[in-house]
């Protein structure tokens, strides 16, 4: 089977990106992971559901090598991102002894990964981790690009830092067992990244996807290498978002702002995500600057991968407003939308009138 290599060229902290079916049986994982601790201690960091397939055989890996690692076991839910759990990872790490060489391993989702890798850029000012990541929305979002944090009950990631892993391992062969509805998630993020960046890449995604609903490795290693590739890009043009790394919020003002209103319950990520896509896309055509046809091919390729599409009717245009007003994506008390001008390329403007996003809203789909 296909296997990718990704390089993310950020000076001073670069680190490669490796994609393989099986990659996490095999001995390059226990070699990468004794390579970079260098007989300092790791923590892993995971979930009760992923020790048995996952993390036991790891352990066993680095025990054959001389390591013993310390684990941090939390339960899983978007509800718990939070900088409790954070506090609760500190102590862990204090536990584990852990140091300024030390390295945090995360074998898990975009959630856990986000949680953990704040914990391990703030705990000691900082110290090194990896991403195992364990969803499709981790593989290609949320474990590549050096964002972590936790949310807030007054919206989603308000704390944060910026703070690149020192590897990225991703095995496809963990969507085998995913929920569908996380597969289906995790594809809001692929989709988009053909919208904001590749037209290409939209239309082989949409070809590909009764292979992708089927899990079929080589179509979900393809669309993992294609997505980690075009994000490394944007993020080594711009690490701290002061420009081109706002095209990867396409969908996530709106759509943060409904995960925030709902509790973080009513929806997965990906799936207020691609609620948000569609928004933004008919404010686009309201301002004058998104084909209508855009907006169309967006709607159908989101409906194949079976993602919700229609803005939720209790839920007012003013909540979503004032929640948005909150998000770190607001500069000057202006709210940035990320707006399509064609499949592939978008910009981003913060005059965006109140009328357009109403109307955005109240069209049925």
């Amino acid at each position: 089977m296909s296997a990718y290599q990704i390089e993310v060229a950020i000076p001073d902290r670069d680190y490669t990106i490796e994609i393989a079916p099986g990659l996490l049986a095999t001995a390059r994982t226990i070699d990468v992971l004794q390579s970079l601790a260098n007989k300092s201690r790791i923590c892993i960091v995971t979930h009760p559901v992923l020790m048995k397939p996952y993390v036991s055989p790891l352990v066993e890996g680095l025990k054959e090598r001389g390591i013993d690692p310390f684990l941090h076991v939390i339960p899983s839910g978007e509800h718990r991102k939070t900088l409790a759990t954070v506090a609760r990872m500190y102590d862990a790490f204090i536990e584990a002894k852990l140091d300024r060489k030390s390295l945090v391993v995360v074998v898990g989702g975009g959630v856990l990964g986000d949680a953990a890798g704040f914990a391990a850029a703030s705990y000691l000012r900082g110290i090194r981790f990896v991403q195992i990541p364990t969803t499709l929305l981790a593989h290609v979002d949320s474990s590549v690009g050096g964002k972590t944090g936790v949310d807030l009950p007054q919206g989603k990631n308000l704390i944060g830092a910026f703070h690149q892993p020192s590897s990225v391992l991703i095995d496809p062969k963990t969507l085998q067992t995913l929920p569908m509805r996380e597969l289906r998630a995790g594809l809001a993020e692929v989709i988009k990244y053909g919208i904001i960046y590749d037209n290409a890449f939209f239309a082989r995604v949409d070809a590909l996807l009764p292979r992708i609903l089927r899990r079929d490795m080589e179509a979900l290693s393809e669309i993992i290498a294609r997505s980690c590739e075009i994000k490394a890009e944007v993020v080594c043009q711009d690490e701290t978002e002061q420009g081109l790394r706002a095209i990867l919020n396409f969908g996530h003002t709106i759509g943060h702002a409904l995960e925030a209103i709902t509790n973080y319950r009513r929806y997965k990520h990906g799936e207020a995500v691609a609620i948000g896509m569609v928004v933004e896309s008919r404010i686009g055509e309201r301002v004058g600057q998104t084909p209508a046809e855009t907006t169309q091919a967006l709607i159908d390729t989101l409906q194949r991968a079976k993602l919700p599409v229609a803005y939720p009717s209790d839920i007012s245009v003013e909540r979503v407003l004032e929640v948005a007003q909150r998000d770190k994506k607001t500069v000057g008390g202006l709210l940035r939308f990320v707006l399509p001008l064609r499949i592939g390329e978008v910009n981003v403007r913060s005059d965006v009138p109140i009328s357009a996003i109403e109307a955005a809203t109240q069209i049925s789909i």
